[in-house]
This record gives structure tokens, sequence and C-alpha cells, in this order.
């Protein structure tokens, strides 16, 4: 099983705990954590296998941008150990 990481960033807080919920409703991934960027953005980030990150971000990204708050998104298959443990530990 391949491990990836999904990235959602959005335009205030509340979007970003709508877009997280939808995520982990979505597929079988964790949250990582919760990243405070400035200026009102805010990006968390999730892991799990290749399909399970892709669903969880597109179900985040509908959610986030129903709302009116997506910035960006992405979905990193098979990031570096080193990528990995400076997000996750």
């Amino acid at each position: 099983m391949s491990e990836a990481i999904g990235l959602i960033e959005t335009r205030g807080y509340v979007g970003l705990v709508e877009a997280s919920d939808a995520m982990v409703k979505a597929a079988n991934v964790e949250l990582v954590k919760s990243i405070s960027i400035g200026g009102a953005l805010v990006t968390t980030i999730i892991k799990g296998d290749v399909g399970s990150v892709k669903a969880a971000v597109d179900a985040g990204k509908e959610t986030a941008s129903r709302v009116g708050n997506l910035v960006a998104s992405h979905v990193m298959a098979r990031p570096s150990p080193e990528l990995l443990k400076f997000f996750v530990g």
C-alpha cells in the first residue's frame, strides 16, 4: 500500500473544519495537523493510502467550495520519507 498526504487550504477556520469533517467521513484517512498560514489562511493535512487520500481531498474540496472558502488543494502520492517526518513526525 502506497502512502499519500493530502492538503486543503481555506480562507477561515470554519471552512477548514467543514472540509476536514468531509474528508474523514469520505475515506479512511487520518488528520495529521492543521497549520495557520496567516492572513486567515489555514491548511489541514491528512494521510492514508493514495486512493483514500484522493477521495478525501475531493470531498473536502467540494465542501470548502460550497461554503466559498477553498483556496487550494493537493494530493502528494508517495512523499519522501523526510517530508513525512516533517509533517507527521
